[in-house]
């Protein structure tokens, strides 16, 4: 516990073990993905495997650091019913970059690590880039509504190139994740957006559909998380320096309504706007659990 050096001093010692646990589980990642490439069964189970628990690692070496520069008091609930053994979507409000963090730390080995959806060209990103492909991350092609005025016969295949790329996790539990806000919230997008809600922006319910779209079959659950932090929204550096004393965090685990399966939610209106109806009532809730929270939990100022 480094609680008696000065915040400076905490971020820089944190900042470093960060960046070394990267460095070296990245260098250990890209070793493995020579071997990744080969086409044997035998080696793409065990390929598979080591990227898996190296992802773990990372994770719980960041969680190390965390613990060895503040002692954060953590309040959670809803963890009970989750199994490492099946496969879940995340969804999650979303206040600062520590929310990953957050996620990370707490889920760490009750679920699978956690993967996003990444826009095909960031595959191009150095290192990072290749780290996400090695760790299995599934890159997506989207086609822009201009693009497809153009050429409407693409339209469904971002969907149907996606449904390929996720066939490789069909026979292996996976944790997909989606800030269904799409952005973090500030005052000032608050205010832009008009929302509705006192806590949160509006939710963008296509990007949880996508994955439905795409995996819906396989998806034991959604995992509905909502994350309040009563010292106030921490900025990355507060983290670093040891600066977040408490993290409130509840888990739901919901079941995903059987008539959501099988459907394409660009092309499908009736089902867009009854999907749409369906996460912002989830959003209405969790509002309302995010004032509950603000109770038992008043943000110090």
């Amino acid at each position: 516990m480094l609680g008696f050096l000065p915040a400076a001093v905490r971020g820089v010692i944190a900042s470093i073990l960060l960046a070394l646990n990267t460095i070296l589980l990245c260098s250990f990642l890209f070793c493995v993905a020579i071997f990744k490439v080969l086409p044997f069964a035998i080696t793409q189970r065990f390929t598979l495997w080591l990227m898996s628990h190296t992802h773990e690692a990372w994770i719980s070496n960041n969680k190390a650091w965390m613990d060895l520069v503040c002692r954060t008091r953590w309040h959670l609930s809803g963890l009970e019913g989750l199994d490492y053994q099946h496969s879940y979507l995340i969804t999650s409000n979303h206040q600062s970059w520590v929310d990953i963090m957050v996620l990370q730390y707490v889920l760490n080995r009750r679920i699978q690590p956690l993967k996003f959806f990444l826009k095909q060209e960031l595959i191009w990103v150095p290192v990072i880039g290749l780290a996400w492909w090695t760790l299995g991350f599934p890159f997506m092609k989207r086609y822009s509504k201009a693009y497809l005025e153009k050429h409407p016969e693409k339209k469904g295949k971002d969907l149907e190139t996606t449904r390929k790329t996720c066939a490789k996790f069909r026979n292996h539990a996976v944790g997909m994740f989606n800030f269904a806000e799409g952005t973090r919230f500030t005052e000032g997008k608050h205010a832009q957006q008009k929302s509705p809600f006192k806590y949160l922006l509006k939710p963008k319910a296509g990007g949880i559909a996508f994955v439905l779209d795409a995996m819906g079959e396989q998806l034991e659950s959604i995992v509905n998380v909502t994350i309040h932090y009563p010292g106030g929204r921490p900025g990355y550096w507060d983290l670093l320096c040891g600066n977040v004393q408490d993290v409130v965090v509840h888990f739901q685990e919901l079941k995903i309504p059987p008539e959501f399966i099988g459907k394409n939610y660009e092309q499908d209106g009736e089902y867009r706007l009854q999907f749409q109806g369906w996460i912002n009532q989830l959003w209405l809730d969790k509002d309302a659990l995010l004032e509950q929270m603000h109770r038992e939990y008043p943000v110090r100022t």
